[in-house]
């Protein structure tokens, strides 16, 4: 899918403040993520943040508006202002812009003529998975696939988005890694006795990776019955999408399965803001709280790690860090990250 969505200088110019290089940042400009949870924008503005551009999400005629968080008058946040009559209105001096970013009122002059600079700043959104997404220059529309999430034999599960303190692609990395299991998972799911991990293989498709990983180690949480036969070896169907997404598919015991769709949205190059739907097609009487519970533990474990690996960033030189066979996805996906234009100064 392509957008005409009319992009110029003023939208694609660096951020005040940017953390990111600027070849970086214009590289990952160009992709989508997700921003926000699509039931928490209702009927007041709402502040976010990517790639260090703050914006504001709100709902106009049904339909979710993103644009930057920024009256052109004197420069407010319109995050700080309200919705009314499906428009959003300045919180400093009452100035409206309707759902295309146009200026439909000046309340101090009512009968003037409206300067056509008064206008927002939008970007283009879709809403998928539950999810708000939206791209600061793409073209191309590239939100990751997640088929569970419309089939009607999953129940699909939405946990709320977690804060880390530490880069996207970190916490892609530690979210592909199958060798900490049983050192950072130990209170949900991880098991001491079990460190081994099996021999798997990475392929590439495009900006695709795809890695299937068997192994003995259980995806039931500790204390949960296992109804697993002796020996069942768990496939861990691993799919990464550039720059910052990937899903994994657990296949458990009786055809049950599990899916997950890690979404790292750059907040800023050292701040991430993860989305995490998740579908199943077992288990479906499970309230959805025990499910949201299970996960955020994990994602705690995780990020517990994330935040004080250094360097920050995650480094694409592969000299830069020691490898074992384990890390094959690793990197894989580092060199991916690299085919992309991200340099190698990314990291250090």
């Amino acid at each position: 899918m392509t957008l005409s969505n009319g992009l110029d200088d003023t939208q694609v110019q660096l951020p005040r403040d940017c953390t990111f290089s600027p070849t970086d940042w214009q590289v990952l400009a160009k992709y989508w993520y997700p921003v926000a949870i699509a039931e928490e924008i209702k009927d007041k503005p709402v502040a976010v943040k990517l790639l260090d551009v703050k914006l504001v999400c709100y709902r106009s005629h049904g339909q979710v508006v993103v644009a930057r968080d920024m009256c052109f008058h004197r420069g407010a946040p319109l995050s700080k202002g309200w919705v009314e009559n499906e428009e959003i209105v300045c919180p400093y001096h009452g100035f409206r812009y309707n759902c295309e970013g146009v200026c439909t009122s000046v309340p101090a002059h009512p009968d003037g003529k409206i300067s056509p600079k008064l206008k927002l700043i939008t970007y283009p959104s879709i809403e998928k998975y539950g999810l708000i997404w939206t791209s600061i220059a793409g073209t191309e529309v590239n939100i990751p696939d997640f088929p569970g999430w419309e089939d009607p034999d999953y129940i699909n599960v939405l946990p709320p988005s977690f804060d880390i303190a530490g880069s996207a692609g970190r916490q892609m990395e530690g979210f592909l890694d199958v060798s900490h299991f049983a050192f950072v998972h130990t209170e949900t799911f991880g098991d001491r006795n079990n460190t081994e991990v099996p021999q798997y293989k990475v392929t590439r498709d495009g900006h695709t990776l795809l890695a299937d990983y068997w192994s003995t180690v259980s995806n039931y949480g500790k204390g949960q019955e296992n109804p697993a036969p002796e020996g069942f070896m768990w496939l861990r169907a691993f799919r990464v999408f550039a720059p910052f997404a990937a899903s994994l598919t657990v296949h458990f015991p009786f055809d049950g399965k599990l899916m997950i769709l890690n979404c790292a949205s750059p907040v800023s190059a050292r701040y991430t803001r993860l989305f995490s739907p998740i579908s199943r097609n077992f288990d479906k009487s499970v309230p959805a709280e025990d499910t949201i519970k299970f996960n955020l533990q994990v994602f705690q474990e995780d990020a517990d790690m994330v935040e004080l690996q250094t360097p920050e960033d995650l480094p694409l030189d592969l000299l830069a860090e020691a490898h074992i066979p384990a890390d094959r996805t690793s990197i894989a996906y580092r060199q991916l990250l690299t085919d992309l234009g991200l340099g190698r100064s990314y990291t250090s």
